[in-house]
């Protein structure tokens, strides 16, 4: 499918498959790694104990808990209808909060690996969506201008994230209904 873009970059999870992961067994695990650290979650979701983790300098730890959740449930995710857009004959990239190792097994599992040009997961760059930093790495693999791309995602941190890269943003519901 050929966009008014020269590159188009989506999100992974809720958008192009989904992973089958049990998120609150998720948060109850990075809970039980920070409590073991003396670190205090309560009251805080998976994203607040992952700066909790930070603010503590026990990331890697947490990151590494969730990483293996993320992997297993990219073995046995379900690929979504947005999925059928690949390949396309712009660059493609995926930009996901989700480790970079899981976004490539689940590209792989569904057989998109080889549509997808660049992978940016939370821990390819500094910066976690909806900071900028990865979508401008990105690009910059894609070798695109913002105003050239196109970020298609599921979430407002997705939008707030093509809004601070100076990328147009489609939600999926949107791209579903163009596509209809």
């Amino acid at each position: 499918m050929k966009s008014d873009y020269d590159a188009v970059v989506y999100d992974l999870d809720g958008t192009l498959v989904e992973l089958d992961v049990d998120w609150a067994e998720v948060a109850r695990s990075v809970a039980a790694v920070l409590s073991a650290r003396g670190v205090d979650s309560s009251g805080a979701d998976l994203w607040e104990m992952f700066e909790r983790a930070r603010e503590a300098e026990c990331f890697p730890s947490v990151d590494g808990r969730v990483a293996e959740f993320e992997r297993e449930g990219a073995r046995t995710s379900r690929r979504l209808p947005l999925a059928a857009e690949l390949p396309r004959s712009e660059p493609v990239g995926v930009v996901s909060l989700n480790a970079e190792s899981a976004c490539r097994i689940a590209l792989e599992v569904h057989g998109l690996d080889s549509a997808v040009g660049t992978v940016i997961g939370r821990d390819t760059v500094a910066e976690m969506k909806p900071h900028p930093l990865p979508l401008q790495r990105a690009l910059e693999d894609l070798g695109v201008a913002p105003e050239r791309a196109l970020f298609v995602g599921d979430s407002d941190s997705d939008a707030e994230a093509a809004r601070r890269a100076g990328m147009d943003f489609q939600s999926v519901t949107d791209r579903l209904a163009q596509d209809r």
